[in-house]
């Protein structure tokens, strides 16, 4: 059979990956659309790409095509073509949208695309020679357009409509039988008359092939609606135009969706909330030059939803999401602008009121989001916390105040959840200087810029020294040493801390076990901070004994200091794999302890042989102390000497301070009274009495 058009004729996908894949599924859901959808996925695919293009050739060159494809090839089966338009009609704007977007021409050029569908599909069948075919064809065309939800007409070269679908009534407003036979003059709006007839000679001539324009249209009550025409002409054999295919489209509908479209993309379904476009957009207009007056700008994170979503699923969960909405909904006001912004996290923007007034609405807020929600007798609970940022003046980059204020919002989640903290520009710029230092550790390393100090712990009572402290730092080319104390728990975010942990471990045993080498029992103890994440490694173990294998360090000679928030983090686990060092002779202390709370039960589990210690404890033995400083100090004496550990202090800057701590039981410390810096190794090698031109160690890259 003589086919009018193939799949050779089908323009070649996009080679967009992000489009490619959105082609493949408007295709696939075009051929579950149609009879048999695995015999035309691959046609379809071809077709749909050349559908949705808006560059290069025109949308309705390609759509001729797929109208020419429909006719006696491949995909053209009984229901085939029906199924197409029904389909196009339905979801080609949706695809384009998702494409392009809302505002992109190509979204209002779905009618020009069926009307051209359609007479491509009326001159391949035109072309087929046997008669038979071509009264299958137009019997399928006239099938076709009738179930189209667009209104679809054909109109005679006079201007006449001679046939047309349901839809077209329905927007004209005349009875079903009225419509056949009227005339343009009859439907269009006198004032827009002139030119559309001025296009219709171009059509015919061949000027143009196709044309679409918004003309008004005259309904039968003499109302006058926008429309938009997408005209198409339908030529024979000859060239000469048969009829023309009208596609027409009620703007005050499309216009109606469109900003339906538009709501629901600034909108949160579940919440009813903008969504964070919406805010961002909000933002955006108060950031800029023009923004001025008060402003406050708090976000607010649920903690614990995950667990309700876990427990009970995520229909309660969505549940107290909508108590949240209403509790900021009341405590704010009408006053504030409220989103969501994620699935736990709300933005709340108030304009016109002081800092202080929002802050006790922040705290209202806080107080009346800790009650529980009430679901099947069970009282569930979340907290919040919340960051809050003021606007201190206009012209503030886009972006910047929500940045301001996810930075307090963190700061309120790291002080322990449940509370609110205000947005501080000097510590966010000390934060942030650390945090770019942190991120750039790995060039660091990659450059050999880091050494292993050690600052010296000296026994009390003559001043000799017992142990030394391995200190990490960075000889950095613009700040000179840094001690990564400093960085802390940066370095595990950037994936950089444990790996320097393992390097600065294995350097400081090396060196270790050379004093102990030269010095035998009377080497001091190296002591080495041991990480939260460094006890999470299953193999610590193992690890730290091969260390001291291939150093030749004795395990009583390496103590290995927890600091202060660690024994609360440990699992069961971890605690066993600390006392299986312990019983190979590791040494282990407990850090930087100041005063505060102490999982006493934990530190029971831990065989813990010393404990270092500074801050308020070690002010409160001074002269003139305040009370609260002593009583720090005796509580965490008593305590010490209950658990039998023995005890190190550290920021011992006098004298006086380091004769009152071994008058009360302390045995060494550390701190300016002693070093006012960590020592080279070259450096404590002298202070022990060896060769320091003998202890340098080989240089190795973290």
């Amino acid at each position: 059979m003589k086919t009018a058009g193939g799949a050779g004729d089908a323009p070649e996908p996009r080679a967009d990956l992000g489009a490619a894949t959105a082609h493949e599924g408007f295709a696939q859901r075009w051929a579950e659309a149609l009879p048999d959808p695995a015999a035309h996925l691959g046609t379809l695919v071809r077709l749909t790409a050349g559908l949705s293009s808006v560059d290069g050739q025109e949308p309705e060159e390609a759509a001729r095509r797929v109208g020419r494809a429909l006719v006696g090839h491949g995909p053209a089966r009984p229901g085939v073509l029906e199924g197409t338009i029904a389909f196009l009609a339905e979801n080609l704007r949706p695809h384009l949208v998702a494409l392009h977007g809302a505002d992109h021409p190509a979204a209002s050029r779905v009618p020009a695309v069926l009307g051209a569908v359609a007479a491509g599909f009326a001159e391949a069948a035109a072309e087929l020679a046997a008669d038979e075919v071509r009264e299958e064809g137009e019997a399928k065309f006239r099938a076709v357009w009738r179930t189209s939800a667009l209104a679809i007409a054909e109109v005679a070269s006079d201007g006449r409509v001679v046939d047309h679908n349901a839809a077209l009534p329905a927007i004209l407003g005349y009875p079903p039988d009225r419509v056949a036979g009227l005339s343009a003059r009859e439907v269009v709006h006198p004032d827009d008359l002139p030119a559309l007839r001025r296009l219709g000679g171009q059509l015919l001539s061949g000027e143009r092939d196709g044309v679409q324009v918004e003309k008004r249209l005259v309904r039968a009550d003499g109302e006058a609606i926008p429309a938009q025409l997408a005209i198409t002409p339908v030529r024979g054999r000859d060239g000469d135009v048969r009829c023309y295919v009208a596609v027409v489209e009620d703007l005050d509908e499309v216009r109606a969706l469109q900003l339906q479209l538009v709501r629901q993309s600034l909108n949160d379904p579940l919440t009813g909330l903008a969504n964070r476009a919406q805010f961002l957009g909000w933002l955006e207009s108060e950031e800029g030059p023009q923004g001025s007056g008060s402003l406050v700008v708090a976000l607010l994170d649920l903690d614990g939803l995950r667990v309700v979503n876990g427990a009970f699923g995520h229909e309660v969960g969505d549940r107290v999401l909508r108590a949240a909405v209403s509790v900021l909904g009341t405590v704010f006001g009408g006053g504030a602008r409220i989103a969501r912004l994620g699935g736990d996290e709300f933005g709340v923007l108030v304009t016109g009121s002081d800092l202080p007034s929002v802050l006790d609405l922040v705290e209202q807020a806080l107080r009346e989001l800790a009650e529980p929600v009430w679901w099947e007798e069970r009282g569930i609970g979340v907290a919040a916390s919340v960051g809050v940022v003021a606007r201190t003046g206009p012209g503030l980059p886009d972006g910047e105040l929500l940045r301001r204020a996810g930075v307090a919002l963190d700061w309120a989640k790291d002080s322990g959840k449940t509370g609110w903290s205000l947005y501080d520009p000097d510590r966010d710029a000390r934060e942030r200087d650390r945090s770019a230092l942190a991120a750039s550790v790995a060039g660091g390393a990659e450059q050999g810029d880091f050494r292993v100090d050690y600052e010296p712990v000296h026994a009390l009572a003559d001043r000799s020294v017992v142990a030394v402290e391995a200190v990490l730092r960075w000889d950095h080319a613009e700040r000179g040493l840094v001690d990564l104390r400093w960085l802390g728990p940066l370095l595990e975010r950037t994936g950089m801390g444990l790996r320097l942990d393992r390097w600065a471990l294995e350097r400081a045993c090396a060196q270790a076990g050379r004093w102990y080498a030269a010095l035998g029992e009377e080497a001091p103890v190296l002591s080495v901070d041991l990480s939260v994440r460094q006890c999470q490694e299953p193999e610590l173990v193992a690890w730290v004994r091969q260390v001291l294998r291939d150093t030749g360090l004795p395990p009583h000679k390496l103590r290995f200091e927890l600091p202060e928030r660690l024994p609360s983090a440990l699992s069961e686990e971890q605690v066993e794999e600390l006392n299986i060092l312990a019983s190979h002779g590791v040494l282990l202390a407990l850090d930087q302890l100041g005063g505060g709370n102490v999982a006493v039960d934990r530190i029971r589990q831990l065989p813990l042989s010393a404990l270092k210690f500074g801050g308020p404890p070690v002010r409160g033995l001074a002269e003139g102390a305040n009370l609260v400083d002593r009583a720090a100090a005796v509580a965490l004496l008593s305590w010490s000497r209950q658990l039998g550990l023995e005890l190190h202090a550290v920021h011992v800057s006098t004298s006086d301070e380091a004769r009152r701590l071994r008058e009360l039981g302390v045995s060494a410390g550390q701190g300016v009274l002693f070093n006012a810096e960590p020592l080279t190794g070259a450096d404590v090698a002298e202070l022990l009495g060896l060769d320091p031109d003998g202890d340098e160690d080989p240089d190795e890259d973290a």
